[in-house]
């Protein structure tokens, strides 16, 4: 697999992306890595590491994206050499197998939707992640690409996150649930039970009703969704109170020192439970619904999660989710 990386993503660039790519070299996450940003910068920076020279090229690209950027105008005329567009278009080109980067969201599902485009018959794209549960993963779409949905999208979303969690993790039939505040049909907004209603009828999803929040990370169910707004509300307040719950737990240590040898003991619970909820164990999200394999990471990922990225990216290519989606979609006129 061939990962093109977009080397000025993240709030640090290019330090988090060269280190992570010569990481995921090493590691052999891939089999090759195709470097996006300024020449001299990135090679200079290269210099520091010892690594296979044949296994990472650098791509020349003039221009950076920012976090201030607007989306769409920065990637469709002014920002054409930029280290994201050129990333995204060595994808498309066929010269990779996947893009990743961890720039400015909106710039990268810009980016992606002008060059790659959407899979035939997808109305909208979402961005996926793997939310850490009890038992494994779940996938949970969308988290923030499309803030006002119907019912229709929601079903599509339904439908992508089902080959998602077939191809990838290789659950046959993997359970579906609709996210809300109760899990009666009757719950929720006009958008919850008309999507509810829809997906009772849907042939080939494995629909099991509706979903708290509070139940989502207990693993029961293998496909979580909701629309963009709320999905980003939840996605951001797991992250605030994971933060949140380790910085009590330092501050009770500290003051404590029965509390200082407990800790010691259960020091690998600790260790286990950080790398559980760390979002950089996956490096990235995935652009569901769009004819490509496009990740975006967070804007503050390190070396390692730059490397998970590469590797996630991988995997993903090389699993079928994608060719499977194409095939549903371009062949279902009920889609249209």
């Amino acid at each position: 697999m061939i990962i093109a990386l977009d080397a000025f993503g993240t709030d640090h660039a290019p330090l988090p992306e060269v280190e992570g790519a010569v990481l995921a070299i090493k590691e052999n996450a891939c089999e090759k890595i195709l470097l996006v940003g300024k020449e001299e910068v990135l090679k200079k920076e290269l210099e520091k590491y010892y690594y296979d020279t044949n296994r990472i090229e650098v791509i020349n690209a003039s221009q950076v994206v920012t976090m201030d950027d607007k989306a769409s105008s920065s990637v469709r005329k002014s920002m054409k050499d930029s280290s994201l567009v050129q990333t995204i278009l060595l994808h498309k080109n066929g010269l990779a197998d996947a893009a990743v980067s961890a720039g400015n969201t909106g710039a990268v599902m810009a980016a992606a939707l002008l060059n790659i485009g959407r899979i035939k018959n997808v109305m909208r794209p979402a961005i996926s992640i793997h939310l850490p549960t009890l038992k494994g993963n779940t996938v949970m779409l969308d988290v923030g690409a499309n803030v006002d949905c119907t019912p229709d999208y929601l079903v599509q979303f339904a439908r992508l996150g089902s080959l998602y969690s077939q191809f990838f993790y290789k659950i046959d039939q993997p359970k579906v649930a609709l996210l809300n505040i109760g899990e009666e049909s009757v719950k929720g907004n006009e958008l919850a039970k008309k999507t509810y209603q829809l997906l009772l009828v849907e042939p080939g999803i494995n629909f099991v009703g509706n979903i708290e929040g509070k139940e989502a990370m207990k693993g029961e169910v293998n496909v979580v969704i909701c629309d963009g707004f709320v999905g980003n509300v939840m996605l951001k307040t797991l992250e605030g109170a994971a933060i949140s719950i380790f910085r009590m737990m330092k501050e009770q240590i500290k003051k404590d020192w029965i509390a200082k040898i407990g800790a010691m003991l259960s020091f690998p619970v600790y260790q286990y439970l950080k790398k559980k909820l760390d979002h950089s164990e996956h490096g990235g999200a995935l652009l569901t619904g769009i004819n490509g394999t496009v990740l975006v990471a967070h804007g503050s990922s390190n070396a390692i999660a730059i490397k998970n990225a590469v590797r996630f990216s991988a995997r993903i290519a090389e699993s079928g989710f994608l060719e499977h989606a194409r095939e549903f979609f371009e062949s279902s006129t009920s889609q249209t």
